[in-house]
């Protein structure tokens, strides 16, 4: 046992899981978590995400080769003030994986001006679902991986972390925390809080009339699919990220100023041209790269309405070792094909079950 190095996870969720996970992959290794969610220790160590649980950070930290910081930014920052008068190891490495950046490397320049490296991560990729009966060593694969390195992270330090990390098989990319959380506001804190306001806006509608309800089940709710996300997550975030936010906000209400004239003038080019825009630009994106927000992999089927056809579709899955996160019949389904809708966790499942419900006479279409 003495001979492994030693790693301390701070946060046994979705995301730090599936980072241990991930370095199980390609080291062997002793990995010790700690959460205040005692439970979650518990579990990851029963699924061997982690070896061992730990009440005593101080005392881990200390011995510890890597340091993982897998928990609320909030806390982070908490975290590296004990962590920077600690007796650490000298050639000791601190990550930690938030969706924010500039904040916590400010403290991570003023806490660690001995030399210690702080490297800050954020992998973008994750799930709508939680905790570490979730987590998955190919979480990250082929997802991009920011790092925001601090002063005293030298470019081997940083090498040796992307050796740490090398079982996520993710792409890493270095960045300005600056920039990190600009580039993350606009592609991704900001559409959480459209997709919160929109589902709020709809919301007071559907106290008015129950139809609105009923008809959001279908597009309206897939579109805003993110608005499910974590709450406290999202508070911490928008709070991190507030300066970014808040310019963001101001151009969105610009923005919309702008449409709001186009609708009242409605000049029937102008309608056309800004629309189609939208769509040159939006069908111009890659469709299937991994990006800031969590993909979605979404297959819909034709199905008749007769008894056990949904039966069938399950066991031709099951058949072939086809895992599915979720399955629901699309009720309001406007620019949507199939009536069925299919949801899997990667890519690679979503390929293998068209083709596999094809074989067998079904209709199948993925959404662009």
């Amino acid at each position: 046992m003495e001979d492994l190095k030693r790693v301390l996870l701070v946060g046994v969720g979705l995301i730090g899981g599936s980072v241990a996970l991930s370095i199980k992959k390609e080291h062997q290794v002793h990995i010790v978590g700690y959460d205040v969610k005692l439970d979650n220790c518990h579990l990851a160590k029963k699924l061997n995400i982690i070896d061992d649980c730990t009440e005593d950070f101080e005392e881990e930290a200390s011995n510890a080769d890597l340091i993982i910081l897998a928990c609320p930014v909030e806390k982070a920052e908490l975290l590296l003030e004990k962590l920077a008068n600690l007796p650490l190891k000298e050639d000791v490495i601190i990550t930690d994986v938030g969706s924010t950046k500039a904040k916590i490397m400010e403290k991570a320049e003023k806490y660690f001006n001995n030399g210690i490296p702080f490297i800050g991560g954020h992998p973008m990729a994750g799930s709508h679902k939680v905790g570490p009966g979730s987590a998955r060593a190919h979480l990250f694969e082929n997802a991009f991986y920011v790092l925001t390195p601090s002063k005293n992270a030298t470019n081997g330090k940083i090498d040796t972390l992307k050796t740490w990390l090398k079982g996520t098989n993710a792409n890493f990319i270095i960045m300005d925390p600056k920039e990190h959380d600009l580039v993350t506001g606009v592609v991704s804190h900001f559409p959480h809080i459209i997709a919160a306001s929109l589902v709020r806006q709809v919301e007071n509608h559907a106290s008015q009339n129950d139809h609105v309800k009923y008809l959001a089940a279908g597009g309206f709710r897939d579109i805003t699919r993110i608005a499910s996300s974590s709450p406290e997550m999202w508070r911490d975030i928008v709070k991190h990220n507030q300066p970014t936010l808040l310019g963001l906000l101001d151009q969105w209400m610009s923005e919309m100023n702008d449409v709001k004239q186009l609708v009242e003038e409605g000049d029937t080019e102008e309608l056309y041209n800004y629309f189609n825009g939208a769509k040159k630009y939006r069908d111009s994106l890659p469709v299937r790269a991994k990006g800031a927000i969590t993909a979605f992999y979404d297959l819909y089927v034709d199905i008749l309405d007769k008894p056990g056809v949904i039966s069938d579709i399950t066991t031709v899955l099951a058949q072939e070792n086809i895992s599915i996160t979720n399955i629901r019949i699309i009720e309001a389904r406007e620019d949507v094909y199939g009536v069925l809708r299919i949801s899997f966790q990667t890519e690679k499942d979503l390929e293998r079950a068209k083709a596999c419900l094809e074989n067998r006479g079904y209709d199948t279409y993925i959404s662009m």
